[in-house]
């Protein structure tokens, strides 16, 4: 690879007009200059499309119908070009040093294909600092076997924290477009089952926290639902691209669910694109499988167990109110 490769920075926007030029000027004020900035407007209405018209030729711009996550980053990867694309979301910023920071670690792991990094949690109403999305220690990690067994334990950062060489992404977009939301979950749980990669414990992104977050906070039932809608998703259409590793998928699958069966239990409504993803997934089990899936389903999320990452962000939802 050459040793100062181009870099595709994509930043995926809808509706955040209010955020846009903070994330465009992280991205085009990088220490690292080979970049080309990619911007995908989803079908906005706010004024975003007159500020992204401001920057001329600083940027490419791709202007779309509303298609959901999964097709922005459809649409941002096909107008690329560079070796390694870095994502962004229009509500996140950049440190300056980012990208030289990823090249660094491209450069000097030749066979990696993703490198994920630690991200800073910013109320963008008052500035103060909520916390950090991270794992301990910078290593270089191989989950492929761990994956086909069903075993891995990782905090995959948000988008703003996700970088690819672009020999991966090609053997994972496009991506089917049904994941309007958490087709960054997607790219987290194909990627590392497909190549070895690298995790930086270097805060190089800041997440801007706030009350139109739609991926990032929601209160109660509306936030569980949403959890587990992404879950069966991604474990559904993971299962289908690469069969061989469905007792992860499984897994994944399984924490949807009990998601979702606890919500069903405290709320007594069943949805039907939940039950039809349900049985689309189960269809692909055999009976032993389907009893297994179920049994972890209220394992992990039985009754007297707090759901903790709930709780977490039900406390920044009420610092955001203060």
């Amino acid at each position: 690879m050459d040793s100062r490769p181009l870099v595709s920075i994509i930043i995926n926007n809808y509706n955040y007009a209010e955020f846009l030029d903070e994330a465009i000027a992280s991205a085009l004020q990088q220490s690292y200059t080979n970049i080309e900035l990619i911007l995908v407007d989803d079908g906005s209405t706010d004024d975003s499309r007159q500020i992204i018209a401001s920057y001329g030729d600083l940027l490419i711009p791709v202007f779309q119908e509303n298609g959901g996550q999964a097709s922005a980053f459809n649409a941002g990867f096909a107008a690329s070009q560079g070796d390694i694309i870095c994502l962004l979301d229009s509500d996140d910023v950049f440190l300056s040093h980012k990208i030289a920071e990823i090249i660094a670690v491209f450069n000097n792991n030749t066979d990696l294909g993703w490198c994920f990094h630690s991200v800073s949690l910013v109320d963008k109403r008052t500035g103060n600092f909520l916390g950090v999305s991270e794992e301990e220690g910078s290593r270089e990690c191989d989950f492929r076997e761990k994956m086909k067994q069903g075993k891995l334990s990782f905090l995959a950062p948000p988008t703003s924290g996700l970088c690819f060489r672009r020999s991966l992404l090609q053997e994972i977009l496009p991506m089917t477009e049904t994941l309007r939301r958490g087709a960054d979950r997607y790219l987290v749980a194909i990627a590392p089952a497909l190549s070895k990669g690298f995790y930086l414990d270097r805060k190089l992104t800041i997440q801007g926290i706030h009350q139109n977050n739609g991926n990032t906070l929601q209160e109660g039932k509306k936030f569980a639902r949403r959890r587990a809608y992404k879950a069966m998703t991604v474990a559904y259409f993971m299962r289908l691209k690469l069969p061989e590793f469905y007792k992860i998928t499984d897994r994944i699958f399984a924490r949807g669910l009990g998601i979702y069966i606890n919500l069903i239990l405290k709320t007594g409504q069943q949805h039907p694109e939940e039950k039809e993803l349900i049985t689309k997934y189960l269809s692909l089990s055999n009976i032993l499988t389907k009893i297994k899936i179920y049994s972890m389903a209220f394992y992990q999320y039985r009754p007297w167990k707090k759901d903790n990452s709930l709780v977490q962000y039900e406390k920044k939802i009420k610092q955001l109110k203060c």
